[in-house]
């Protein structure tokens, strides 16, 4: 049997490194932990974000532009379905006492985000307003510097049995858009 113990790093593309690790340094309080001149001209940057976890990034002098609406969100929430294969974004697990000074923070750094903490639930629409014993995870979301998706989450709840509901659905089900 494979034991995983967690996320080693999740490796990502960047247009401009120094605007990166500007962004997640100063901005997120990531530390820079490793940096790596690739043989073909490129850069791999690792980032500390917490847990023994890394947030990665590669640039490449010519790397293909960037697809928003096809590898990435092209705009949240009206417009975040995202590409087979792509990352629709990435979630910074964090305490839930800690959302509202995220906020602040971003705010202070000019990051555009919800202004408010969403509040995630089982109901027809996914998100109440108000926190009741229904929401499972409350989250912030805003986008880096590359246009990437990101989320400062905090489960609220524990996970049982009963929270698996659905059938997974499949190739089959798709509808072409």
């Amino acid at each position: 049997m494979i034991r995983t113990q967690g996320i080693n790093h999740i490796a990502l593309v960047c247009r401009d490194m120094r605007e990166t690790v500007d962004f997640y340094t100063r901005v997120l309080g990531m530390p820079l932990v490793k940096t790596v001149a690739l043989p073909d001209g490129g850069q791999h940057f690792f980032f500390d974000c917490g847990g023994g976890s890394s947030v990665a990034f590669f640039w490449w002098a010519d790397g293909p532009p960037a697809a928003p609406g096809i590898a990435s969100v092209e705009r949240f929430p009206d417009k975040a379905k995202t590409a087979v294969g792509s990352m629709n974004h990435l979630a910074f697990h964090m305490e839930e006492a800690e959302l509202s000074a995220s906020i602040a923070r971003l705010a202070e750094h000019g990051v555009p985000h919800t202004p408010v903490v969403v509040n995630h639930d089982d109901s027809p629409f996914g998100v109440s307003r108000e926190l009741h014993e229904g929401v499972f995870v409350r989250s912030v979301y805003f986008t880096d510097p590359n246009g990437i998706m990101l989320e400062f989450a905090a489960f609220t709840k524990h996970f049982g049995p009963d929270d698996i509901r659905h059938e997974p659905a499949t190739a089959a089900d798709r509808v072409e858009a």
